[in-house]
C-alpha cells in the first residue's frame, strides 16, 4: 500500500505540538497516579485490604467527572475553537498539580483523592478534543497512522510517567512535587504552538443541564449503528483493561512476589505492547481504517489473558523481588511476555475502533460522540471496579479473576461478532487477502468519501471483491455472479458485506431483475456499488468486452462511475491461469505482488460500456 510513513507527521506543525501536549498530559496523569499508588501501597504502612480498597476505588473516583461533565465537554469542543480550550485545560492542570504537591507533603489521602478527581475532570474536558481534532488536522489516509501515534505516545508517556512518578515518590514528596508541576508547565507551553482548530458547530446553543445533555449526547452515539458498536467495543476494552490494572498492586505483591518496581515493570511491559501494536496498525491496515484488526486484537487479548492465569495460578513463596529478580525467577519471562502481548493485541483492537468512530461520525457532532463514548467508557470502568470487588468477595483469587475476565472477553467477542458480523467479515477478508497478496494501490483518493457511485473493474479472480473491498475505505456493495457468491467461507463474507448476487437472463431472469432493483436501492441510499462488466472471470488474462448492464443501471440512477483496474492477479491464487490448457488447478503463486489502480470519475451521461472498458484497459496497462 502506498503512502508516507506515519512518522512524518511528527515533523508537521499540524500534528507535532498536539502530540507533545497530549503525551505530556498522559505522562503527568500517570506520574501523579503512580506516585499516589507508591505512597499508599508502600510508604504508609497500610494492610492488604486497605491497599486493595484504594486500588479499586481510585479508578472509580477518577472517572466520576466523566459522568458529570462529559456532555458539557463535548459541547465546548464543538462550539469553541479547540486550541483555546486546550490551553485553559493545561492551566487547570498546573493548579491541580500544585494541590497534589501539598497532598504529597501532608500524606493526605483525602486531598490526593480530590486531586485525582480534578485530573479526571482534566481528562474529561480534554478527551473530546483529543480525538475530534485529529480529523480536522489529518488527511483521511493519515487517520489510522495519527491515531496509532497518539496511542503509542500515550503508552510511552504512561510508561515513562509511571517510572518517573514511582522513582520520584521513592525519593520523597519534594521530587514528586517538582516533577508533576514542571511537566504541567511544559504541557502548557507546548499547547501554545498547536495551530487553530475552528469550531465545528459555532451556532450550537449550550445546554447547561448535564442530565438532559447527557441523554442527548448518548443519542448522537446511537444515531449511527457502526459508531455505536465501535463505542461499545472501546468501552469493553476499558472494562477488560480496568479489571486487569485494578488487580496489579496486590497481584505483584502476592503472586509475583515483587516490590513496587515489579508493578511498574509489568505496567511498562503492557504500555510497550500497546505502543507496538498501535504503530503496527498503520502497516497492517495499509493507511486505511481496517476493522478486520479488531477481532484479531480480541483473540490475542483472550489467549494471553488466559495464559496469565496458567503461568502463575497460586501465590508465590518469594518476596520483595526487584524487576530483574522477578525475571530470573521461574515463570518470570513467560508472565512478562504475556503482558507485552496483551498490550500488543490491545493496540490492534483499540486503534481501528477510534479511527472508525472518527471516520463514520458526522464532523459537526464528533466531539459530542466522543463525549458520549467517554460516558459509556466510564460506565464500563465502574462496572470493572464492581466486578473485581464482587469476585474478590466471592473468594476468587486474583489469577482466577483474570481467568474469568479473559473467558468473558471471548464470550463477549463471540456475541459482538454475531451481532455485528461486519467486524468478523472484515477480519476474514483481511486474513485471506494479506496472506495471499502484497497490494499496491494508486488513486484511492478519487473514490468520494460520501455519496453514491458505481465502481467498474476487470474480473480476474475469485478474490477480486475481497481485494477491492479491503482497499476502499468505504463499504462497497458488490454485484457478483451467483455461483461465486455461493463459494463456502467466502459466502459468509459476501453475504455480510451485502453483496448482490446476479445471474444471466437465460439462467435466472427473476434473479437478474432483483439484482438491478437492489443496485438501484443501494445507489438511492448513497452507497458505493461495484460491478464487473465482463460478466465473468477472464479465462486468458485479457479484458473481455464490457456488457451493457452498467448502462441500464445508469439509465435508472445517473451517478458518477469510477473505473478500477486490478493488476498482476492473472496467475495468482484463485485465478483461472492455465486451466484452459488442462494443467493443475492448484494455486501457483502465494504472496503475489498485485495492484489496484483507481481512475478519474466518469459522468453518467458519458459512461457507456465501451468508454468504461477503454478506461479500465488504460489503467491496467500491460501488467495483467
Amino acid at each position: 500500500m502506498s503512502g508516507n510513513s506515519q512518522f512524518s507527521l511528527l515533523g508537521s506543525r499540524r500534528f507535532a505540538p498536539f502530540f507533545a501536549t497530549q503525551s505530556l498530559g498522559a505522562f503527568n496523569d500517570n506520574a501523579f497516579r503512580n506516585a499516589l499508588v507508591v505512597l499508599v501501597g508502600y510508604h504508609m504502612g497500610l494492610d492488604e485490604h486497605a491497599v486493595g480498597f484504594y486500588s479499586n476505588i481510585a479508578p472509580a473516583l477518577f472517572i466520576l467527572p466523566f459522568f458529570l461533565f462529559s456532555a458539557s465537554a463535548g459541547q465546548l469542543a464543538e462550539k469553541y475553537e479547540k486550541t483555546r480550550i486546550i490551553r485553559w485545560v493545561k492551566l487547570f492542570e498546573i493548579a491541580a498539580m500544585a494541590l497534589a504537591a501539598i497532598g504529597f507533603f501532608l500524606k493526605s489521602i483525602p486531598l490526593l483523592l480530590g486531586v485525582l478527581f480534578l485530573m479526571g475532570l482534566h481528562s474529561t474536558v480534554f478527551g473530546p478534543i483529543k480525538y475530534a481534532i485529529l480529523p480536522q488536522a489529518l488527511k483521511p489516509t493519515e487517520l489510522v497512522g495519527g491515531n496509532g501515534l497518539v496511542e503509542m505516545g500515550t503508552s510511552l508517556a504512561v510508561l515513562v510517567g509511571m517510572i518517573a512518578g514511582g522513582v520520584a515518590m521513592g525519593s520523597g514528596p519534594l521530587p514528586a512535587s517538582v516533577l508533576v508541576i514542571a511537566v504541567a508547565l511544559l504541557g502548557w507551553l507546548t499547547s501554545r504552538s498547536i495551530p487553530p482548530a475552528p469550531a465545528t458547530a459555532p451556532e450550537l446553543r449550550f445546554n447547561w443541564n448535564p442530565f438532559t445533555e447527557t441523554w442527548r449526547v448518548l443519542g448522537f452515539v446511537t444515531k449511527n449503528r457502526t459508531v455505536f458498536n465501535s463505542v461499545l467495543g472501546i468501552s469493553w476494552f476499558w472494562f477488560f483493561g480496568g479489571v486487569f490494572t485494578m488487580q496489579l498492586p496486590n497481584y505483584t505483591k502476592i503472586f509475583l512476589g515483587g516490590t513496587e518496581s515489579v508493578q511498574i515493570f509489568v505496567l511498562a511491559l503492557f504500555s510497550v505492547g500497546v505502543g507496538m501494536g498501535s504503530l503496527l496498525c498503520e502497516r497492517l491496515s495499509g493507511h486505511k481504517v481496517e476493522i478486520g484488526l479488531v477481532p484479531f486484537g480480541s483473540i490475542g487479548l483472550t489467549v494471553f489473558g488466559l495464559d496469565l492465569y496458567f503461568a502463575r495460578p497460586a501465590a508465590t513463596t518469594l518476596h520483595d523481588l526487584s524487576a530483574f529478580a522477578f525475571l530470573a525467577a521461574p515463570g518470570g519471562w513467560r508472565i512478562a511476555l504475556d503482558f507485552v502481548l496483551v498490550g500488543l493485541f490491545a493496540g490492534f483492537y483499540i486503534v481501528p475502533l477510534f479511527a472508525l468512530v472518527q471516520s463514520r461520525a458526522d464532523r459537526s457532532e464528533l466531539s459530542r460522540v466522543i463525549a458520549g463514548n467517554n460516558i459509556v467508557n466510564a460506565l464500563f470502568i465502574v462496572g470493572a471496579a464492581a466486578f473485581g470487588i464482587g469476585l474478590s468477595a466471592l473468594g476468587l483469587s486474583i489469577p482466577q479473576i483474570l481467568l474469568v475476565t479473559a473467558v468473558l472477553n471471548a464470550l463477549v467477542a463471540i456475541y459482538i461478532y454475531t451481532l455485528v458480523p461486519e467486524f468478523l467479515m472484515r477480519f476474514l477478508s483481511w486474513i485471506l487477502v494479506n496472506t495471499l497478496y502484497r497490494i499496491k494501490v494508486e488513486g484511492l483518493e478519487r473514490i468520494p468519501d460520501e455519496g453514491a457511485a458505481v465502481l467498474v473493474c476487470n474480473h480476474v479472480s475469485f478474490m477480486d471483491a475481497l481485494i477491492i473491498g479491503g482497499c476502499v475505505r468505504r463499504p462497497v456493495r458488490f454485484v457478483m455472479y451467483y455461483k461465486i457468491f455461493r463459494i463456502p467461507v467466502l459466502k459468509f463474507i459476501f453475504r455480510t458485506a451485502k453483496a448482490i448476487p446476479i445471474a444471466g437472463r437465460k439462467e435466472d431472469p427473476a434473479l437478474l431483475e432483483r439484482a438491478f432493483d437492489e443496485v438501484d436501492r443501494a445507489l438511492a441510499d448513497g452507497e458505493l456499488v461495484c460491478i464487473f462488466p465482463e460478466g465473468g472471470l477472464t479465462r486468458d488474462g485479457s479484458i473481455d468486452t464490457f456488457r451493457p448492464g452498467v448502462e441500464q443501471i445508469l439509465a435508472r440512477r445517473p451517478v458518477p462511475v469510477i473505473p478500477l483496474a486490478l493488476r498482476g492477479l492473472w496467475g495468482s491464487v484463485f485465478s483461472r491461469h492455465d486451466t484452459a490448457l488442462g494443467r493443475s488447478r492448484l494455486p501457483r503463486r502465494f504472496r503475489s505482488r498485485i495492484g489496484l489502480a483507481v481512475g478519474a470519475p466518469v459522468a453518467a451521461d458519458a459512461a457507456s460500456a465501451p468508454v468504461l472498458e477503454q478506461r479500465v484497459r488504460e489503467l491496467r496497462g500491460d501488467w495483467a
